[in-house]
């Protein structure tokens, strides 16, 4: 016998299954609001429920985030703090930890208290992060000299591309090899 399944839903049951999808995808990826708020959207707009505007999902999806976050399951400021420490470990720019956090949803008064701590920390952040790319990569300095000239351009271009400026990127490839050596020991 196949039994029969009550087609509507009350809208404290939906709630409460919203709030274990949000809490079940917060402890295996630990999300930004704006991330939450996306896959619980995607996630009610792919089961076809009669009835249901959109806007009363994501009111509901308010409520429940506005919750989680009352109950401090979601922190943005401790998202952003989190990630751009991580990434300064990886060796990432300031303006590319920028530019995450802004693709991630980040309250721009958040990203401007972890940018401004980063510097804080360390004024030449940009710096120290460009040579641990340097290392990575083995581009630069830590190329061998007789290549060092010939993919001088290559080298300045990849920089770029990790959100260094010109001015940072020209005095990591004029750094000489010892000089170089010696900061990576104290990194």
């Amino acid at each position: 016998m196949i039994p029969i399944r009550n087609k509507k839903k009350t809208l404290q049951v939906t709630v409460d299954e919203m709030r274990n999808f949000a809490l079940s995808y917060v402890e295996k990826y630990a999300p930004s609001k704006q991330q939450l708020k996306t896959y619980l959207l995607k996630k009610y707009l792919k089961t076809s429920i009669p009835n249901v505007k959109k806007q009363d999902v994501t009111d509901l999806i308010d409520v429940v985030l506005s919750d989680l976050e009352k109950s401090r399951f979601i922190n943005d400021k401790f998202y952003s703090d989190s990630k751009a420490k991580s990434m300064i470990q990886r060796g990432n720019s300031i303006n590319k930890i920028r530019n995450y956090l802004i693709g991630k949803g980040i309250n721009e008064t958040f990203i401007k208290d972890t940018v401004d701590k980063i510097k804080e920390d360390n004024s030449d952040q940009d710096f120290f992060s460009a040579i641990k790319i340097c290392k990575k990569k083995r581009i630069g300095p830590a190329r061998a000299e007789d290549n060092r000239t010939l993919f001088y351009k290559k080298d300045i271009s990849l920089l770029a591309r990790n959100g260094f400026d010109f001015e940072i990127s020209k005095k990591v490839m004029d750094i000489e090899k010892e000089e170089y050596l010696k900061i990576i020991n104290l990194l």
